[in-house]
C-alpha cells in the first residue's frame, strides 16, 4: 500500500483509487474501443449468468444461489488476465508456433472424436486431469488453424493463384480440421470452413478455385436438406399409420445424422406443439421482454428454457432487458467487427492482417449465429455467445483470440508512433 502511494505521488495521480485505475489504463494498449466492448460484455455476462443460473445453483448446490456467479467471476478474472498478457506479446510470435499448434490440434481432435466425453451423441469434450475441467478441443483447433492459415497465406502470396502450389496446400488444413470437427459439431465445422474460405478470398485466392470448393462442400449440406425435405411426407404417412418403422424414424436413429435431419425438419415444418421445446421457451422469453424487458434478475423462462446460461442466454437477455437490450448486444458485436476491420486495414504485415481478419470474423459470426438461433432465424445449434455465455474453455479461448487482436492493434500503435516500442520485442 505504501509503495503504491509513493508511485501515485510521483506520477501526480491524485486520489488513491483513481490513480490505480489510471496506472492500469496506462499499461493497456491496442484498440481502446475493443477494450471497452469487452468490459461491457463481461458486465452483461455477470448479470445474465447470475440471473439464469439462480434456480440451477439452488438445486445443485444446497441453496447456494451465488455458486455460478462466483464461478463466472473466476473465469472473467482469468480471461481478462489472458487478454492483458497476450496483448503484450508481439503477435508475430504466433507465426513461429502456428505450425506446431496446428500439428498438435489434429491428434487432439482425433482423440476427442474417438474417446471424448459423449453428450447428446456427440464427442466434443475431453476432461483435463487434476483440474477436472472439460475442454472443447475444437476451440483450440480453430485458433491453431487460423494462425497457420494466416502464416501460409502471407508466405504464398506469389503463388496463391496456382492451384497445386498455392491454393491446395492451404485448403487441405481447412478441410482436415473441418472433417474432424463435423461429426460432433456441424455448426462449428461450417463456421470454421466459411471463415477459412473468407480469409483465402481476402488473400487473393482464385475465385474459380473458391467457387469449386464451395460447390463441393455444399454437396453434403444439400443432401441433408434434401433428406429432411423428401422424408417429411414419409414421416407424416408413418405417423398417420402409427408405424414406428418409417423412413424418418430410421434416419433419426443414425446418430448425429439423424439429429441434423431432425433439426432441419423442425425448423422448416414444425408448428404449434411440434416446435422444439427450447425454441418454444425462447419465443416466450422474447415475447415477455417486449421493449424494455422485465428487469435484471426477473426472468421467468430461466426455469423452463434449456441451457439459459449458454446456448440460449440471448433470449434471457431480451426477456430481462427487452428489445432495446437485444439491439444493444447486436450493436456491440457489430462495433467489435468494425474495429477488427479497422485493424485489418491498418496492419502493415500480411500475417497480422489475415490473422486479425480470421479471429474478428469468426467471433462476430459466432455471435450472430447464436442470436439467430435464439430468435429462430436458423435451426438450433450448440454455438455459445462470445464473452457472455457461462465461462468454460470456450470463454478462455475467446479471450485469447481477443488478446491477439489487441496485440496486433498495439503493434500498429507502435508503428504509428503512439507508443514507444517495447524493450523486448519478439523478432518477426
Amino acid at each position: 500500500m505504501g509503495a503504491w502511494k509513493n508511485i501515485s505521488d510521483e506520477l501526480n495521480l491524485g486520489d488513491f483509487s483513481a490513480g490505480k485505475l489510471l496506472l492500469l489504463s496506462g499499461k493497456t494498449r491496442g484498440d481502446r474501443v475493443i477494450w471497452s466492448i469487452v468490459a461491457v460484455l463481461v458486465v452483461i455476462s455477470l448479470l445474465a449468468v447470475y440471473s439464469s443460473t439462480g434456480s440451477l445453483a439452488y438445486k445443485q448446490n444446497k441453496g447456494n444461489t451465488e455458486y455460478y456467479l462466483f464461478r463466472q467471476i473466476t473465469f472473467i478474472v482469468i480471461g481478462v488476465g489472458i487478454i492483458y498478457f497476450t496483448h503484450l506479446v508481439d503477435y508475430r510470435f504466433f507465426s513461429k508456433v502456428a505450425l506446431w499448434l496446428y500439428i498438435a490440434s489434429i491428434p487432439l481432435l482425433l482423440y476427442t472424436l474417438l474417446f471424448g466425453a459423449n453428450l447428446n451423441e456427440a464427442n466434443r469434450w475431453i476432461k483435463l486431469p487434476l483440474i477436472n475441467l472439460t475442454f472443447q478441443t475444437s476451440d483450440f483447433a480453430r485458433l491453431a488453424l487460423f494462425m497457420y492459415l494466416a502464416r501460409q497465406i502471407s508466405r504464398k502470396q506469389n503463388v496463391i493463384t496456382d492451384f497445386k502450389k498455392g491454393y491446395l496446400p492451404m485448403l487441405l488444413p481447412i478441410g482436415i480440421t473441418c472433417l474432424l470437427i463435423a461429426p460432433a459439431n456441424l455448426s462449428t465445422c461450417l463456421l470454421t470452413g466459411a471463415t477459412g474460405l473468407l480469409v483465402l478470398f481476402m488473400g487473393r485466392a482464385s475465385i474459380k478455385h473458391l467457387l469449386l470448393t464451395i460447390g463441393i462442400a455444399a454437396i453434403p449440406v444439400v443432401m441433408l436438406i434434401a433428406a429432411a425435405v423428401f422424408t417429411h411426407k414419409s414421416e407424416a404417412a408413418t405417423v398417420a399409420a402409427n408405424n414406428e418403422s418409417g423412413v424418418v424414424q430410421n434416419i433419426r436413429k443414425q446418430g448425429r445424422i439423424g439429429t441434423w435431419v431432425s433439426r432441419i425438419q423442425d425448423f422448416i415444418y414444425a408448428e404449434g406443439d411440434a416446435v422444439p421445446y427450447q425454441v418454444q421457451q425462447a419465443k416466450v422469453a422474447i415475447a415477455k421482454g417486449s421493449w424494455i424487458g422485465l428487469g435484471p434478475g426477473n426472468s421467468e423462462q430461466r426455469n423452463f428454457l434449456p441451457h439459459p446460461y449458454s446456448d440460449f442466454i440471448y433470449a434471457i437477455i431480451i426477456e430481462e432487458y427487452g428489445f432495446l437490450g437485444g439491439m444493444l448486444m447486436v450493436f456491440l458485436y457489430l462495433a467489435f467487427l468494425y474495429r477488427c476491420i479497422r485493424i485489418v486495414g491498418k496492419c502493415p504485415y500480411a500475417f497480422g492482417t489475415f490473422l486479425a481478419l480470421a479471429l474478428g470474423v469468426t467471433l462476430a459470426i459466432q455471435a450472430i449465429s447464436n442470436m439467430a438461433v435464439n430468435v429462430n432465424i436458423v435451426p438450433v445449434t450448440g454455438v455459445t455467445l462470445p464473452l457472455v455465455s457461462m465461462g468454460g474453455t470456450s470463454f478462455l479461448f475467446t479471450c485469447f483470440s481477443i488478446g491477439i487482436l489487441l496485440s496486433i492493434a498495439r503493434n500498429i500503435e507502435q508503428l504509428e508512433g503512439k507508443e514507444e516500442p517495447a524493450k523486448a520485442e519478439v523478432a518477426a
